[in-house]
């Protein structure tokens, strides 16, 4: 089989180049292409990657990993738990900014737009990077968790002390591929409505984040919108 070029920033190209050529990945672009002739497909094309092509991979600081893309119309852009401006705040979102006023005292904004975190060093990481219109988890089984998992253990053996906030039980299922000797690895519920409040609200991780950057002497994430 012939190599695969994604549309990846050339840093990412670099570090992962070995999963390109892997027959998972070709398996996975040649299921991508024909669910597109059968379904519609989140995100569009050309922000697959966005997450990567918005941070070089030596900028890494943080990684927040979310389970699979929005499933809706215009929610979907390639940042995990990210909607454009304009687009109404999905509620995992809406508990996020809670605890984000109750950690920092940070007013939360208007909007859903985190791309001002990843400007900073916030991997916005979906482990599944693609969904079929208003059906979630349905590109779980695809090949992408192959791809990513890919991305967290070669972030974590590459790299020092980042920080890695694992929110839900699926999260934390890829604390077994980091290497937490040299990296801080921040656990709690998913900001789902429907457990949030059973550990999320309240595990103030962006203050923990900060903390953990700032004992590296790294500088810490201004989280304000």
């Amino acid at each position: 089989m012939s190599s695969i070029r994604p549309q990846i920033e050339e840093s990412w190209y670099k570090a992962l180049q070995p999963e390109f050529d892997k027959p998972y990945f070709q398996s996975l672009v040649h299921t991508l292409k024909l669910e597109k002739t059968k379904h519609i497909i989140y995100p569009k094309g050309s922000h697959i990657f966005e997450a990567f092509n918005t941070l070089p991979f030596n900028e890494v600081k943080v990684v927040i990993l979310g389970q699979d893309p929005y499933h809706g119309p215009n929610q979907a852009h390639g940042l995990s738990f990210s909607v454009n401006k304009g687009v109404s705040i999905p509620p995992s979102l809406v508990n996020i900014y809670k605890e984000l006023q109750d950690d920092l005292h940070i007013t939360p904004p208007n909007h859903g737009f985190l791309k001002p975190w990843a400007a900073q060093g916030v991997l916005l990481l979906n482990a599944i990077l693609t969904v079929r219109k208003s059906e979630p988890a349905s590109h779980r089984n695809i090949g992408w968790a192959f791809f990513t998992d890919a991305v967290i253990k070669t972030l974590s053996d590459q790299k020092e002390h980042m920080v890695f906030l694992l929110w839900g039980a699926f999260a934390q299922s890829k604390k077994t591929i980091i290497d937490t000797h040299k990296h801080t690895v921040l656990e709690s519920t998913h900001p789902s409505p429907f457990s949030a409040h059973r550990g999320f609200l309240g595990s103030r991780p962006f203050s923990k984040a900060n903390a953990a950057l700032k004992a590296h002497n790294q500088t810490p994430i201004d989280w304000s919108l």
